[in-house]
């Protein structure tokens, strides 16, 4: 009988996100006129922007005509796309990124998962911890760990996360070759200012290692001191990669687009210690694996660059950061310490107890499903994650609701 890769039997026996859909179907069992309120995942819940709706709705009349459709496309994404994404989000801010250096796919989930294959099988990786569970699994299912021994993989190096520093992780006293980082962060909601950056930076020229930087979060920073782009940080060009995701600042969890930054400049070396190109590693996975995203997605994707489109995002995520406000006031009300939800979507809230534990708690007492720290690392006990991806009114009503089940 065929064998499988023994790898996937390291995986923890379920995903978090499994873990809240078996409770929350358990409690609407046993409670089936109690309605509840989902601020767990960070999924978004309003319309895609007008100016993006409107630009779909033209490339899909385009493919309805022989001189407007479009079939197989660039695998690396339109040039009207790069070229925007080149200048809205990087020249404009002073980032020397080329269009040439963009490759757009169907989310930056898939990009930070995939993009460890293109490095050694026996490298040393540094994760956060509280962290996404993608960088963690996806290296497990390549075998770059050892077992997990008391909630941890043996092989990793982590980054802890904590109250005492600010819920940004230090720079470790070991040399590491690839380094996972995530700001404004998931699940804490913290920022990383341009001195932490350049320390990141220059702590990957000194080992010789590359950051693997997630910012599908940029577009709710609001503080002008705060980087966009690692890119903006001297010296990045040569050891960094960025991904980007238009599904939260322009609502695309359902259509499926973001992108991925792999300066010409950042280079790895094989076993003999020649250089190789990291663009060119990356572009030929992504040719190999990839076919490109649809036609009428990208053109959808370019409309954000727009007048209207600006206009129209800024005002869909100043909506989610209001909520997260009124997350955080009423949280802080009650008496609990808490990060994010003015840079970010996400709400970080020390409980004082058991994550899992709070999290049944908000559930049975509320009908307000969080998620639980713990299920984003060992430092994440003692926690808990609150989305303001939902409606106002949902927000509202889930405040209330917890103020009366705790207060």
């Amino acid at each position: 009988m065929i064998r499988i890769n023994e790898n996937y039997l390291k995986l923890k026996a379920s995903y978090l996100f499994s873990d809240i859909a078996k409770r929350i179907a358990a409690y609407q069992e046993a409670n089936p006129d109690s309605p509840i309120i989902k601020l767990g995942i960070g999924d978004v819940t309003e319309p895609l922007p007008a100016a993006c709706r409107e630009a779909f709705h033209a490339a899909i009349d385009e493919q309805g005509t022989p001189e407007g459709f479009h079939g197989y496309g660039p695998e690396q994404g339109y040039p009207f796309l790069r070229e925007a994404i080149a200048q809205g989000d990087f020249k404009s801010i002073g980032a020397d990124i080329d269009a040439s250096e963009i490759f757009v796919s169907d989310g930056a989930k898939c990009d930070s998962g995939n993009i460890q294959e293109i490095f050694g099988s026996d490298i040393k990786i540094a994760v956060p911890d509280p962290v996404y569970p993608v960088y963690v699994d996806t290296n497990v299912m390549a075998g770059r760990t050892g077992a997990m021994v008391d909630g941890r993989y043996e092989g990793f190096v982590y980054l802890e996360s904590t109250p005492e520093n600010g819920y940004v992780p230090s720079i470790p006293g070991e040399k590491v070759d690839l380094i996972y980082l995530c700001f404004p962060n998931n699940p804490t909601g913290a920022t990383a200012t341009r001195d932490q950056l350049k320390a990141w930076v220059d702590y990957a020229k000194e080992c010789g290692a590359i950051i693997l930087y997630d910012a599908a979060y940029v577009a709710f920073l609001r503080d002008p001191e705060l980087p966009r782009s690692i890119f903006e940080i001297e010296g990045a060009r040569e050891v960094a990669i960025e991904f980007r995701s238009f599904s939260k600042n322009a609502g695309f969890t359902g259509t499926r687009c973001a992108y991925t930054v792999i300066p010409k400049e950042l280079n790895a070396q094989d076993a003999s210690g020649q250089e190789h190109s990291v663009h060119a590693l990356w572009n030929r996975r992504h040719c190999t694996k990839f076919n490109g995203v649809s036609y009428p997605v990208q053109k959808a994707a370019a409309a954000v660059y727009t007048e209207q489109g600006q206009a129209e995002i800024k005002a869909l995520t100043d909506f989610y950061l209001e909520n997260a406000k009124i997350v955080r006031a009423a949280m802080e009300e009650l008496g609990y310490s808490c990060v994010g939800g003015d840079n970010a979507p996400y709400i970080w809230i020390q409980t004082g107890q058991p994550s899992w534990d709070f999290f049944d708690l908000l559930l049975n007492k509320a009908g307000v499903v969080c998620t639980p720290g713990a299920g984003f690392g060992t430092c994440g006990e003692g926690h808990i994650r609150i989305s303001a991806f939902n409606s106002r009114a949902k927000i509202e009503e889930a405040m209330s609701r917890i103020k009366k089940a705790l207060g």
